[in-house]
């Protein structure tokens, strides 16, 4: 999986090919689909959600520019498999999941797959953590509308947004850096997410 679908797709930082050689993938989805979890592709988990396809979980942490130290928000906690990588790329880890059930099961993988520095929460991950903000680096693992103006305002000057954008059927992975002045915004790839329920993204 690593050498093919992340290094062989140009994703070469050290840091990032360390941990995903060091997560274990199949500790994160049902134990009916172990035998696909290293496949270039994303996985059911429950609950209409899905567990993003290695090179995509790769490409988005790629695009934070995450630096040793960063304090991260993460939207979609889904089974943890995400959080798990960047637990071991930041300074500490602040995620968000809008399902109970699936919060739960995010908590009982790490335990499993021996994580740390990570604080999970349910609720909307739309609205952010405003009590823990700024965070030095965001990425939302669901697609929104538009961006939710309550993510970049928690978003510390300079630090990366990484979120797909737009309908349920069309979607492209948008970089926000905030700038004094608001934010840069760069389109990069052409994605496709489930959506983000909440305040500040598509309704129930």
């Amino acid at each position: 999986m690593v050498r093919q679908q992340i290094m062989g797709r140009g994703i070469d930082d050290p840091d990032i090919v360390e941990a995903f050689l060091a997560t274990p993938r199949h500790l994160f989805v049902d134990e009916a689909l172990c035998g696909r979890a290293y496949s270039d592709t994303p996985l059911p988990i429950g609950w209409g959600q899905t567990l993003s396809q290695p090179y995509m979980i790769a490409r988005m942490i790629q695009l934070l520019g995450l630096r040793p130290g960063d304090k991260v928000l993460e939207v979609g906690t889904g089974s943890g498999f995400q959080t798990a990588i960047l637990a071991r790329l930041a300074g500490a880890v602040y995620t968000i999941e809008r399902l109970e059930p699936l919060a739960r099961r995010a908590r009982e993988n790490w335990r499993h797959a021996a994580v740390s520095h990570v604080r999970a929460r349910v609720g909307d991950g739309s609205l952010g953590w405003p009590s823990e903000a700024p965070f030095a680096a965001m990425v939302v693992s669901a697609a929104a509308p538009s961006v939710p103006p309550a993510l970049l305002a928690q978003l510390a000057p300079g630090g990366n947004l990484v979120i797909p954008v737009g309908s349920a059927a069309r979607q492209v992975l948008k970089v926000l850096q905030r700038t004094e002045s608001g934010a840069r915004v760069e389109d990069r790839d052409p994605c496709a997410f489930v959506r983000l329920i909440g305040r500040e993204g598509f309704a129930e």
